[in-house]
């Protein structure tokens, strides 16, 4: 009864921080300091409190480095033209006529390439949403296709916190989990063209149009060169090359771009990479700034407070009675209905979609590893369930940030469709790959004992 009293009353604390527009590390601190005062009065010694949080900081490093590294690649890409590259001409893939669905394939291709969904939506996203305004269409539509697009990539993106997080946790391979990613989701986006090619038709947007275009060619270089940053990342994934290294190769790439296409001096570009992109003057100086290593030092802090928390639940067993019935549910609708169970509930509580990760990771866990699932199982099914589901909770960051950039309320929810089609339909076909898989390892099993 006190660990809910505990997790009821952090979750007020979160719920009240988003409501108030405050920094989501301060309840998450208090959240901290709940459990840990509360870890004390169960009899659980400080000093090991102290070694279970620093353990948990440990793991959390690696995510800490591919943060910064995305903070830095972001405003590499900005300098050197490689977003407004990919806006300019991503625009001209825009038809009026289809214009939710465009606007879907553009978010996922941007936010694929990368890797986050808020610098999706702050880009390519608001400039989709004033193309839609002079047209009568509801915005809440128009949001929630780029909304859906964005995550498409948040998910399965080399780039991607999240997707970096869950491959940390699980202990599983990025590429791998990605290809797996790519493979369950072959439904879910099929049938979302489907949905929003309807509401395209139903829908048109015959006035969609400005003058971003001609401010980006105006502000920028745009050729061929400006793409090499992009390209890098692409060519190296196919390669399965570390992500990191890709990542400090496609920097390198954009600050040749950076200084020798767009002329920006090399202390410019130091800044830049420290403090976010921005421009003294130009017609797209609102639309194209963002990212720098500090842009990433609130997701970090944030990362390392939730880690230390997941660090206090994991060590005292707080987790233990929720576990059992976690377990129990499990034994009615199986691992993945259960996680989307618990996913529901560590996204509304959570209100971050790291929190929610960590904490859907800790409850499940156990789920796996009793039916001697693989890790990289657990890994696509939390890629399936939590991460996206975080984007369909108006309060979560992960759905509010969004929502906020693009100037709409929850609205848009009903509207990203691929962002529940993704769990649904992998709730569906799940069961029946397990049991042909199951049917495979008896079958191998049986070959075995014959010979």
């Amino acid at each position: 009864m006190a660990v809910f009293t505990a997790f009821a009353a952090v979750f007020t604390l979160l719920m009240i921080s988003i409501y108030k527009g405050i920094w989501i590390l301060y309840p998450l601190l208090s959240g901290f300091a709940v459990f840990f005062i509360m870890a004390l009065l169960r009899g659980h010694k400080a000093g090991i409190l102290m070694k279970s949080v620093m353990s948990s900081i440990r793991k959390a490093w690696l995510i800490i480095g591919i943060l910064l590294l995305i903070g830095a690649i972001t405003a590499v890409w900005r300098a050197s033209g490689t977003v407004a590259y990919m806006v300019y001409y991503g625009m001209q893939f825009i038809q009026p006529r289809m214009f939710l669905l465009s606007a879907f394939l553009l978010c996922c291709l941007i936010s694929f390439l990368l890797g986050t969904s808020f610098g999706t939506v702050g880009t390519v996203g608001v400039i989709l949403m004033i193309m839609a305004k002079g047209s009568m269409i509801d915005p809440n539509m128009v949001a929630g296709a780029i909304i859906a697009g964005a995550y498409f990539g948040d998910r399965c993106s080399p780039m991607s916190s999240s997707a970096n997080l869950v491959a940390a946790i699980t202990g599983t391979k990025l590429y791998k989990n990605i290809g797996n990613m790519f493979l369950t989701t072959v439904m879910p986006f099929v049938l979302s063209l489907i949905i929003y090619g309807i509401l395209s038709v139903r829908h048109p947007v015959y006035t969609a149009g400005s003058g971003i275009g001609w401010g980006l060619a105006s502000d920028f270089v745009l050729n061929g060169w400006v793409m090499l940053p992009a390209l890098v990342i692409l060519i190296l994934s196919l390669f399965r090359v570390d992500v990191k290294l890709s990542m400090l190769l496609s920097i390198l790439t954009g600050a040749g771009a950076a200084v020798f296409v767009q002329h920006c001096s090399v202390s410019e570009l130091l800044g830049f990479i420290l403090y976010g992109y921005h421009m003294k003057h130009g017609f797209t100086i609102d639309i194209i700034k963002g990212g720098g290593i500090a842009s990433m030092l609130n997701v970090g802090l944030v990362v390392l407070v939730s880690f230390s928390i997941s660090g206090i639940l994991e060590s005292t067993g707080m987790l233990k009675e929720a576990n059992r019935q976690v377990k129990q549910l499990s034994e009615k609708i199986g691992p993945f209905g259960t996680m989307l169970s618990a996913g529901v509930f560590a996204v509304a509580f959570g209100c971050s979609q790291v929190l929610a990760i960590m904490l859907t990771y800790q409850l499940v866990q156990g789920l796996y590893n009793g039916k001697g699932s693989e890790p990289y199982e657990l890994a696509v099914d939390l890629e399936n369930s939590v991460v996206v589901m975080a984007a369909l909770i108006p309060w979560n960051i992960a759905g509010a940030v969004p929502a906020a950039a693009l100037s709409v309320g929850a609205g848009y929810i009903p509207y990203a469709v691929y962002l529940y089609l993704l769990p649904l339909c992998h709730l569906l076909i799940k069961p029946a790959a397990d049991r042909v898989s199951a049917l495979k390892g008896s079958g191998q099993a049986s070959h075995i004992q014959a010979g």
